[in-house]
This record gives C-alpha cells, structure tokens and sequence, in this order.
C-alpha cells in the first residue's frame, strides 16, 4: 500500500508538471478511450437496479413520512404561487411609478376592486375615495394610459366611468398631425375618434392621445390607436375605430390624477386654434358637455 501511494503520487506530480502532450496525459487518455464502453455497460445494466431500490425505498416509507413530504410539498407550490404573484405585482407597480414619472403626474395610487354591475354603464370600483383626496371629475389611468374619469366618490371607494362606456367623452388629437376630435365610448364597446374631419392626416396604427382641452386630463397621455379609419362618400367627418392603449380588465392597480400642472393644460392659443377648426369646436362642445355630466354627477354625489 506504502508503494503504491508512493508511485500514484508520483504520477500526480508528473501529471500536473508535463504538458497536455505528455505521456501520462496520453495514456490516461488511452485508458479513458478503452474503459469507456465497460463503464456505459456497466451504467446501463445498473440502471433498472438503481430504479427497483428507490421504488423498493418509497414503498417503506412510513405513511407519516410520505404525510409530511406532500405537506411540505403543498407548501412549497404556494410560496412559489405566492411569489410568482408578488413579482407580478412589482412589475405592474413599476410600470405605473413609470408612466407616473414620464409624465410628471401629481396622483396617488388605488386599486380595482370590482364593477358596478350596472348594464346600463361601463365602470369599476377603485378602493379610495375622499378620505383619499379624490373627487368628481378626476382622471384614472393604468400603466398602459387613460381608462376612465371618476363620476361618484364616497369616504373610502370611487366610481369610474370607462373610456368605452357610451357616456365617456375625452378630447383627443392625433399625435403626428395634431389633428382634433372627440374620443367617445360605443354601445358595442368600442371606442371611436369623432369630428375629425376628412382632410386630416390620419393613418391605421396612429397614436391617439388626450388634447388637454377642457383641462380635465393633462394633455399627451396615451388614449389608443387608429385602428381603422372609413371615409364615406362626402362625408365631412371621419369614422376612425380606436384600440384602447389599456383596458381595466387587464389591471388591478391605477392611478388617480389628484391636480394638473399648468403646462398639463392646453394653452389658450392652442384652445382657439382648435377651436377655429371645425373638429375642434365640435369636439370642445362635446367636451363642455361632458364637463357638465360630470358637474352633475358632482351635485348628485353632494346631495346624496
């Protein structure tokens, strides 16, 4: 034994101190090429012996054992549910710290918590209301762009009114050629650009954004996109059809815009050049109109 310790450790000092064209190299590597088939045999023929042990080993488990090791399996599948939810959970609260920085929003955060079940409207219940400093009138956004205006607030929940619901009415440009209308909810719920007149630069994939007239939404934020546009024969207007940038389906966490800025709000030069344009003033009395929906829904709330 004192020999052959002697000689292994000759021939591990050796090894290390030759290069990889040695002759030790080379026989081990000889020795690897020969042996290998034996050791492949012998991995296979050992295989099914190795499985009938462990099938024998489970099969004398203790049932306490097997108890504890599917507890302790059930566990493990909740904390891996538990934590795949709390990333996802991340991921959208960053996306909203995102938009709410992009846009240098002064708003707070809230969460969906259910629908009115209302057939005659398109709205959802967020979980703040005025204890939370949010009243009538105020925009809701997702990290994907607006969804909706809040239309009824009590101390501790809000009411929002969707984008897609007939009575929702947003005024909108187009974001290349700034071209003016109404973005309004349809029965189907669709959304569609209205008042835009036929000589307009608008395109299929356009970007639809809030104008800022009206000086309820800040203006820039995302709304949707054309997703097709119909001209009939003189006709004046456009009929544009708008995919959402976001719907409240796809979201649990939103943010309510508290105040705008005044570089949030169209400037009075921009309110009269839209207003000069035929899809501008259309728009703009579409949007009083909604502004006095919304002042009713207000008064409503207060009286209630």
């Amino acid at each position: 034994m004192i020999v052959l310790c002697l000689v292994s450790l000759l021939l591990l000092t050796f090894y290390l101190r030759e290069g990889d064209a040695g002759m030790i190299h080379s026989l081990r590597g000889a020795a690897m090429t020969v042996t290998s088939p034996v050791r492949m045999l012998g991995g296979a023929v050992a295989a099914p012996f190795n499985a009938i042990g462990n099938a024998i080993g489970n099969a004398g488990a203790s049932s306490e054992t097997l108890s504890e090791l599917k507890k302790e399996n059930e566990r493990l599948t909740a904390k891996v549910a538990e934590l795949s939810e709390a990333q996802e959970t991340a991921a959208r609260l960053e996306k909203l710290v995102g938009l709410q920085s992009t846009y240098s929003l002064k708003s707070t955060a809230a969460r969906i918590i259910g629908s009115t079940g209302d057939a005659w409207s398109n709205a959802v219940i967020i979980d703040k209301g005025t204890n939370a400093g949010f009243e009538v009138g105020m925009p809701v956004c997702s990290s994907g762009g607006v969804i909706g205006q809040i239309i009824e607030v009590s101390a501790t929940t809000s009411t929002v009114r969707l984008v897609s619901d007939e009575q929702s009415g947003i005024s909108a440009m187009v974001q290349g050629s700034r071209a003016q209308g109404m973005l309004r909810g349809q029965a189907d719920g669709t959304l569609r650009l209205e008042y835009v007149v036929s000589d307009a630069e608008v395109s299929a994939g356009d970007i639809i954004i809030t104008s800022g007239i009206g000086g309820s939404f800040p203006k820039g934020l995302p709304l949707g996109t054309v997703a097709s546009i119909n001209r009939d024969a003189n006709a004046v207007y456009y009929t544009i059809v708008v995919r959402p940038a976001s719907t409240a389906e796809n979201n649990e966490e939103v943010l309510v815009i508290t105040s705008l800025e005044d570089d949030q709000v169209a400037s009075d030069e921009e309110v009269a050049a839209a207003n000069n344009t035929p899809q501008g003033g259309a728009a703009k009395q579409q949007d009083d109109a909604s502004d006095s929906d919304g002042a009713a829904d207000a008064d409503a709330t207060a009286g209630a």
